[in-house]
């Protein structure tokens, strides 16, 4: 099969089978081109969904999201997880809103904060319908396994193979719609598990098909145990029911969010409070809980702290603040501790 073949096919099956009703893919601008596939990355389509519409609605225009503040932003995202993206979105919408144009070269892309060269390949062909490849997870586990490449994505080796087949068939006409439709392939047909060949419109010329190594590719991801950390995490609550929230670091994970104070042992939280002269009422340890991230499992556990007219600090440059339970729905929050706090206010 010649790459005008495998175009043919696959943009004759997208015309009949190809999802044209997502959310962004109408009223298509750079913009929400840019903000969809960076939400996409690591994230499924329809967990996506949700979170693009409020987006849209919060922010409709990028000088919008520009002006902006990072912890708005970082609260429409609360939830999605890998808020790098949500930071980058944010330093990049400020760079474009200050140039006054969208960038519309690879180039000048790929320079900005948190645009790869898949996310740049897929503005360029959606948005502004010029030829570029794009290698998303999905696409990645099509041609993979349409060629019977073999070996973890994630080598560089590996990687430059499936970039060069990508830009080999990508095609200079329909791009857009191209580009959507090898994405739609890998998400409904050619899945990671239980892919439905028989629905594939390359199925006659897939290697992996032939040789029986459809349920082997991509080749999986080496596997590594993965180092375990804990900590202990402070939930001070004071008699009018406040309770006091940290800002972390604006980078690492969950930078820049709203999270519960951390200590390595239960004792050293409670000889903080009582360093800091909160007046301690009762205490409570909950049982451990693991959260585990792409590099390491977190196993944390909860200390429930009252005190009764706590004095009102503030520690390192207002990064320690005192919350109502019903203020805590504005804030960019990460997911375990939202869902820990949503307990705690429901008893």
């Amino acid at each position: 099969m010649n790459s005008s073949e495998f175009q043919q096919r696959i943009l004759e099956w997208f015309d009949i089978h190809g999802r044209k009703d997502l959310p962004w893919q109408q009223n298509i601008t750079p913009y929400r081109v840019w903000i969809s596939e960076t939400m996409l990355q690591r994230t499924q389509v329809s967990t996506a969904i949700p979170y693009f519409n409020t987006f849209m609605e919060q922010y409709p225009e990028i000088e919008i999201l520009a002006e902006s503040s990072i912890d708005d932003v970082l609260h429409h995202w609360s939830g999605l997880g890998y808020y790098a993206r949500a930071r980058n979105l944010h330093k990049t919408a400020q760079i474009i809103a200050k140039q006054g144009y969208f960038p519309d070269t690879l180039e000048e892309l790929i320079d900005l904060p948190g645009i790869g060269l898949s996310t740049a390949g897929a503005i360029l062909s959606i948005a502004f319908k010029k030829s570029h490849p794009i290698l998303d997870g999905n696409v990645k586990r099509v041609l993979a396994r349409f060629k019977a490449i073999s070996g973890w994505p994630g080598h560089s080796f590996v990687n430059k193979q499936l970039w060069s087949i990508s830009a080999e068939l990508t095609p200079e006409y329909r791009v857009a719609e191209y580009s959507q439709a090898m994405m739609d392939l890998g998400a409904t047909v050619c899945t990671r598990s239980k892919p439905d060949c028989s629905q594939c419109p390359i199925q006659t010329d897939c290697l992996a098909k032939q040789t029986g190594t459809v349920s082997v590719l991509p080749t999986p991801k080496p596997p590594k145990t993965l180092p375990v950390k804990q900590l202990v995490l402070l939930l001070l609550s004071d008699n009018t029911g406040q309770i006091l929230l940290e800002k972390r670091p604006p980078t690492g994970i969950w930078g820049g969010l709203w999270s519960l104070p951390e200590f390595n042992t239960i004792e050293l939280a409670y000889d903080w409070c009582q360093a800091n002269k909160q007046p301690i009422t009762e205490v409570q340890t909950l049982a451990p809980q693991r959260h585990t991230f792409s590099h390491y499992h977190l196993d944390y556990t909860t200390m429930l702290i009252k005190a009764e007219n706590p004095i009102n600090f503030v520690m390192e440059a207002n990064q320690t603040v005192w919350y109502k339970l019903d203020q805590l729905k504005k804030l960019g929050l990460p997911a375990p501790i939202k869902l820990l706090l949503q307990q705690y206010a429901r008893g």
